[in-house]
């Protein structure tokens, strides 16, 4: 895996993107470093029916995030492969889905003077869960649906247009990444990729 430095796995809320990410470090024995997400205090609140914390979930989000692209672009972190859970473009796509029109205009303005550049992956990984498969999961932790459903179709349409880096797009409602056959199978598509997009569908 010499010519990945930076590996990043990707996808809507729920989908188990981090376990992956860890074993794809394990696996390739290079540094994982997580979505600061869990040390966001106001996401549980939000997440629970608290709209008006919104911006501070945000933005605290935001400012962890332009820490980690920093120590990135100083080559702190870039010293030794890794792989990451989650794309820095992600703070946006969530802005426009929470954030109203005033509050998005004052985001983007944040944004640019504290992410003006990030690095880019040398590969991203696309989890693709069917919208049932993620009501169901995120139904029993609290998730707001429409938040589920709005994240999904943000998501789709980013990916769709998406350039920045090689992309394997992966079916996961027809895989299980936690068994070890379907884990083999996935390392061998990675291997297998030419070009700039690839898809991992087990059920074709």
């Amino acid at each position: 895996m010499a010519e990945y430095r930076y590996v990043v796995v990707e996808g809507p809320v729920g989908i188990s993107k981090r376990q992956l990410a860890e074993r794809l470090a394990r696996a390739w024995r290079m540094r994982f470093v997580p979505d600061p997400l869990d040390a966001n205090p106001f996401l549980p609140r939000f997440l629970k029916g608290q709209p008006a914390l919104a911006f501070a979930t945000q933005l605290h989000s935001l400012s962890e995030r332009a820490e980690i692209a920093r120590h990135m672009l100083k080559g702190e972190l870039l010293a030794e492969p890794m792989v990451s859970d989650f794309l820095f473009e992600r703070d946006a796509l969530y802005a426009e889905l929470v954030l109203d029109s005033d509050e998005q205009a004052l985001y983007r303005r944040l944004a640019h003077t504290l992410l003006p550049e990030f690095p880019v992956p040398d590969l991203t990984i696309y989890l693709q869960p069917g919208l049932e498969k993620s009501l169901e999961k995120l139904a029993d932790i609290g998730v707001p649906q429409g938040l589920v459903e709005s994240s999904h179709a943000a998501y789709s349409a980013f990916f769709h247009r998406y350039e920045r880096a090689p992309l394997l797009i992966v079916n996961a409602d027809h895989v299980d990444l936690a068994s070890d056959e379907d884990f083999e199978l996935l390392l061998r598509c990675i291997t297998d990729m030419r070009g700039q997009r690839s898809y991992f569908n087990k059920a074709v």
